[in-house]
């Protein structure tokens, strides 16, 4: 009976095709290489500056962030005064372990998205930190790499066919579906 009242709707081909079928690796393959170099290329700014992951780690982080603290005053803040409360209370008081993490985080985005693995997962991450830094009240190339990173994420299945993930997700499978490593 449930059936009949949740109808399953079924997308249109052409979605289905770029979203589940392995040749539609090829389509994924320039945005997920140019999202890897972008992500790659800012951590590697990051972990060579002391300023981020050196002796005075957390320094540029603070600086970021007082400027996102001064977008979030006025009439019209660029930043909403619960992420602005975020940043003041939980991430600037340990602004030093949160650089290190965004460093490092970038670079593991980075390499995955570049060799295919988990890209899913991979940009999922890259979104969830260009979505903070758009939070902070920053545009720069953040909403291109968050709608790039998106439809990476929506493509899970096969943007890292040309990549690791052909070995990978077979292997692993999903939660609701087992892989070979996991199979008795």
């Amino acid at each position: 009976m449930a059936r009949d009242v949740f109808p399953e709707i079924h997308e249109p081909a052409p979605i289905r095709w770029l979203l589940a079928h392995p040749r539609a690796g090829w389509v994924w393959l320039l945005p997920r290489l140019w999202l890897g170099w972008q992500w790659l290329q800012a951590a590697l700014g990051k972990l060579g500056d002391p300023a981020w992951t050196g002796p005075q780690a957390g320094a540029a982080l603070q600086g970021f962030i007082q400027g996102a603290l001064q977008r979030a005053e006025g009439p019209h803040p660029e930043v909403t005064g619960w992420y602005a409360r975020f940043l003041r209370d939980v991430v600037l008081p340990s602004a030093a372990s949160w650089a290190k993490l965004v460093a490092y985080g970038e670079l593991l985005v980075g390499i995955a998205l570049l060799v295919g693995m988990l890209t899913g997962i991979a940009a999922f991450f890259g979104s969830f930190m260009n979505f903070s830094f758009m939070l902070a009240g920053t545009s720069s190339s953040n909403p291109v790499m968050f709608a790039v990173a998106t439809a990476l994420v929506l493509a899970w299945r096969v943007a890292g066919w040309i990549g690791l993930d052909r070995w990978l997700l077979p292997l692993l499978g999903t939660p609701w579906e087992p892989g070979r490593a996991f199979r008795r």
